[in-house]
Order: structure tokens, then C-alpha cells, then sequence
């Protein structure tokens, strides 16, 4: 399933070159449609970043044993490097790698770009059907462009909605677009499954299979315990903050930047005055996160400011921690797994499953808030077991063989 991490080098179509490549593909694509009338039902899988690439490894991986269906695999590369630690990692070599992250583009320039040319190479590919993933635009934007030319789109990680159009911002309008386009819903709650029903969508085409995201965290966990040096790069920190209470510390969401990240900061400051606590933050690149983060947290020697990890290395850091303090979607359902005790520092959730089984704790972005949510569970012993020891209602480790299997059944009597 995983090829080494070390391979973070990857041979990308270079723009100058699609349209020779398309035109190739496209021959090729004829001549075999001619050669072979009844070929096998084609699934286009479509993702861009890191997230959607982890939850969406173990459907690939699960597609691809199935013998009647030819799995495909498109990404826009909207996080490039980060794309490609998972790729490698997951031993997955895009069909499709359209390469479109540039510096400081703006959300409508993305959009435009992965509208146009993933539009362009699904015309090449004519793909049965599309499968996206979640809330990035690249769900958004690969959903259009599968409805512009009517192809069937399964959305992986259906139903999730906040209430608030600004908060996941832009993901939720994201979620709810690709929703409107989508004929199979992949559920991963009954909430989830409510949430479509709610807004009409006919319930023969929701189906409940938990996250894919704990299918891909169970089988990094057993690969790490088979071979540990895909994750030893954590060793020195483990070292340095042996015997001391780790709080992981993730941030990135648009909504906080600015105001939000600097009081995020501030709390941090304040929980590293306390000596039995160390904080590891792997620091998303973004200039509107690092920045603040290094000019706030660089002189405290229990605060590790890191680049971000490889999901190996995550999934280790996950182990070592004792709280998880984010305003991340899929860490609110990765924890819990783990038992550990979330406390997201947003104002609402597209995941309120969590909150309502007592796994995570909403904080927002308030100093006081946040400083006071880890106190109570560093200091208070019942409060930290009740979180760490709620179910969790995320799923079993069994999505992708669900989804996998659908999509097989409906694409086998769709022959």
C-alpha cells in the first residue's frame, strides 16, 4: 500500500506539453473503444490536497482491486507539496497530475484553472463517473465540470454542513454546491445522511459508511508498527519532551486569520508558561499562519514550531499527544479514534457528531477560551477521561470497502 516517504520527487506534466499528452490519451482512448466496444466501467477519482488525498488513499487502493472497474486518478495539485507526501507515501502515481498551485492565487483564479483544465482532461478521460471528496474547491470545481458534461458525480464524505456559508469559509458553499450535483452520497454519519434528507435529496441515494479518513489512520498506525522509521523523524522530539503532557497544536482555517490567529498564538504563549506541558505545532505554510506563530512562540524552548509532517509522522504525533488543540475538519475525527480529547477552536462545526458524543469541545478563537478548555484537562482527571474515553462516532476502519462496493454494484448493472 505505501511506497518509502524519502520520494518526495514526482515527474509532472509540464503545462506546454497537455494538450500533445491529451491528444495521445485521446487516440489511445479511440482506438481502444473500437478494439474493445464493452470496456469496463471507468471511475475518475479527483482530489488536490493533502486532506482529501488521505481520506481518499484507501478508496483507490480499494477500487483497484476490483476487477471490472478501471480506476482512474486526477489531481489538481492545489497543495503541491503537501499533495505529494501522501501520494508517495500511499504508493499512488496520479493519471492526471494538472499541477496548478501557484503563489498567492486567488480563490476565483483557482477555481477558474481547475474548472477549465480539469474540464479539458475529463474530456479525454470520459469517465463513467467522477468521485469527489469533502469541501475544497477542487470538489467544488471537479463537480461543475462533471455536470457541464453530464457525468455522474459520488461525493465521498457527503452531508456535512455547518449552518453558516462563512464558517468553514469557502467550504461550506463548497459542500453544498457539490451536494446540488451529486447522485450518490457517501454519508459518513446518520447527522450527515439527516442533513441530505433535509434538503431532498431521495434517501436510495445516501448511504451511511463512516470516514475514510479512520480506514487510512488504522492502516498508517499498523504500517508504522511494522516499519517505525517511516515515522523516526519524530524521535528527538519525543527525546526532548519525554515525561511532559503534549498538546498538538493545528491551524490553518481562513476564518482565523488575522485577529483569530494572533489570539491563538497569545493562548499558546500562556499554556507554554506551565512546565509540565511541551506544545508541538506543525506550522502551516500559509504566510498569514507562520508568521504570527513564529513572532509570538520563538522563544519558548517547550514549544516546538515544525514544518508540516507526512501522515506517517502525523499519525505518530497523534499517539504522543495527550490533546489535540485545532481548527481542523478531519483531526476532529482522527483524534477520537485515537482517544484523545479535541478542543477546536471554531465557533461551529460541520462535525457536531463529536461535539454531541463529548469527544470535542468547541473553544473558538477567544484567549481566555482556549487557555481555560486545556487547563480543565490537564488539571481535572474525570473531565479528561470522560473525552477521552467517548465513542467515537466516525466510523470503523470499513468505508472504502463500502464505497467501493457500491460503486461497483451500480456501475456492474449500469453495463
Amino acid at each position: 500500500m505505501f511506497a518509502p516517504a524519502s520520494a518526495y520527487g514526482r515527474a509532472r506534466p509540464d503545462a506546454s506539453h497537455v494538450e500533445v499528452v491529451f491528444t495521445k490519451a485521446c487516440y489511445a482512448a479511440t482506438m481502444s473503444e473500437a478494439n474493445h466496444p464493452a470496456r469496463k466501467p471507468k471511475i475518475c477519482i479527483i482530489f488536490g490536497t493533502r486532506p482529501e488525498a488521505i481520506k481518499m488513499f484507501p478508496l483507490v487502493h480499494a477500487l483497484r482491486r476490483i476487477d471490472h472497474i478501471e480506476t482512474r486518478v486526477a489531481v489538481t495539485a492545489q497543495h503541491r507539496a503537501l499533495l505529494d507526501q501522501v501520494l508517495d507515501i500511499a504508493d499512488i502515481t496520479p493519471d492526471i497530475d494538472l499541477d496548478l498551485m501557484t503563489a498567492g492565487q486567488s480563490l476565483d483564479a483557482l477555481s477558474a484553472r481547475i474548472l477549465t483544465q480539469l474540464g479539458a482532461a475529463l474530456d479525454v478521460e470520459k469517465p463513467d463517473r467522477v468521485v469527489v471528496h469533502g469541501d475544497t474547491l477542487t470538489t467544488m470545481m471537479a463537480s461543475l465540470a462533471a455536470y457541464f458534461r453530464q457525468i455522474p458525480v459520488a461525493h465521498v464524505e457527503a452531508g456535512l454542513r455547518s449552518g453558516n456559508i462563512y464558517a468553514p469559509w469557502p467550504e461550506e458553499v463548497n459542500r453544498r454546491v457539490t451536494g446540488q450535483i451529486a447522485d450518490l452520497h457517501f454519508a459518513p454519519t446518520k447527522a450527515a445522511a439527516d442533513a441530505l434528507i433535509a434538503e431532498n435529496v431521495p434517501k436510495a441515494a445516501i448511504h451511511i459508511t463512516g470516514n475514510t479518513v479512520i480506514d487510512a489512520l488504522l492502516a498508517t498506525q499498523a504500517h508504522i508498527a511494522a516499519n517505525p522509521s517511516l515515522a523516526s523523524g519524530l524521535d528527538e522530539l519525543a527525546s526532548r519532551f519525554a515525561g511532559k503532557k503534549i498538546i498538538l497544536v493545528t491551524s490553518h482555517r481562513r476564518e482565523n486569520f488575522g485577529d483569530g490567529m494572533a489570539a491563538i498564538a497569545r493562548a499558546i504563549a500562556r499554556i507554554a508558561q506551565r512546565d509540565d506541558v511541551a506544545v508541538i505545532f506543525p506550522v502551516h505554510p500559509n504566510p498569514a499562519v507562520r508568521p504570527v506563530m513564529e513572532e509570538m512562540l520563538a522563544g519558548y524552548a517547550n514549544v516546538a514550531l515544525i514544518d508540516p509532517l507526512d501522515y506517517p509522522h502525523f499519525v505518530r504525533l497523534l499517539s504522543m499527544a495527550t490533546l489535540i488543540l485545532t481548527d481542523s475538519g478531519g483531526v476532529q475525527e482522527e483524534a477520537p479514534a485515537l482517544g484523545k480529547p479535541v478542543l477546536v477552536m471554531r465557533n461551529t462545526t460541520e462535525r457536531p457528531e463529536g461535539v454531541a458524543a463529548g469527544t470535542a469541545r468547541l473553544v473558538g478563537t477567544d484567549e481566555d477560551g482556549i487557555v481555560t478548555g486545556i487547563f480543565t484537562l490537564l488539571d481535572d482527571k474525570a473531565a479528561y477521561a470522560a473525552m477521552a474515553s467517548a465513542h467515537n462516532p466516525f466510523g470503523d476502519g470499513t468505508a472504502a470497502q463500502k464505497i467501493a462496493r457500491i460503486l461497483a454494484d451500480v456501475h456492474q448493472h449500469a453495463r
